[in-house]
């Protein structure tokens, strides 16, 4: 195989990678920005599609992010590959903070200020016997109602963000090859000039 490691990982080391990147988190977070920016589509496209997928990631489907931020982007004109990467955002440490924002949120505008007592649930039993009906009511409604606020708005900041990011990477990268053009159109007057000489 062309990319194979030299040192095979162990499950140990690949659950642990699930959890704790291999390097660091600032290196993932750079390299993830390096991706959205060097894509090629147009800043409106990028940001809708990273837009798509950080909203994606903020509801309670788990497993099915990739494709809710993609059919988003697709409707709404964004990138694809974009949506992907937007859904980064939703990750083994952000989603217990995803998810308790967007229960407390959902609780709140669904019952207001009335504090009610929450009894424990059994998600594994109703898992168990495919009874999602016991776990609507008191956890997937709350959590999908206070996604759809907190998602538009984190949604809105990352496509602001993102427009604004890839249309100036991409104005550098434009006037970088136009020098570079005028340079290597320079030299090749040079060479003809000095071929033309006697």
């Amino acid at each position: 195989m062309l990319f194979r490691r030299r040192h095979p990982t162990n499950r140990s080391e690949r659950v642990r990678t699930l959890v704790w990147p291999r390097r660091s988190f600032w290196r993932s977070a750079k390299y993830f920005t390096k991706r959205v920016l060097r894509l090629s589509a147009t800043p409106h496209a990028i940001a809708t599609g990273v837009a798509a997928g950080v909203f994606a990631s903020f509801l309670p489907v788990p497993g099915f992010h990739f494709l809710l931020a993609a059919v988003a982007a697709w409707i709404f004109g964004g990138n694809v590959v974009a949506s992907a990467l937007g859904t980064a955002i939703g990750n083994p440490l952000t989603f217990p903070l995803i998810w308790g924002a967007t229960y407390e949120l959902g609780r709140l505008v669904l019952h207001g200020r009335a504090i009610e007592v929450v009894e424990p649930l059994q998600v594994g039993n109703a898992l168990r016997h495919l009874d999602f009906a016991l776990i609507w009511e008191p956890l997937l409604k709350p959590m999908t109602v206070g996604a759809i606020p907190l998602g538009l708005a984190f949604g809105l900041v990352f496509y602001i963000a993102t427009r604004s990011s890839v249309a100036a990477f991409q104005e550098r990268r434009r006037l970088r090859l136009a020098e570079k053009m005028r340079r290597e159109n320079q030299a090749r007057e040079t060479v003809g000039l000095m071929v033309q000489r006697p």
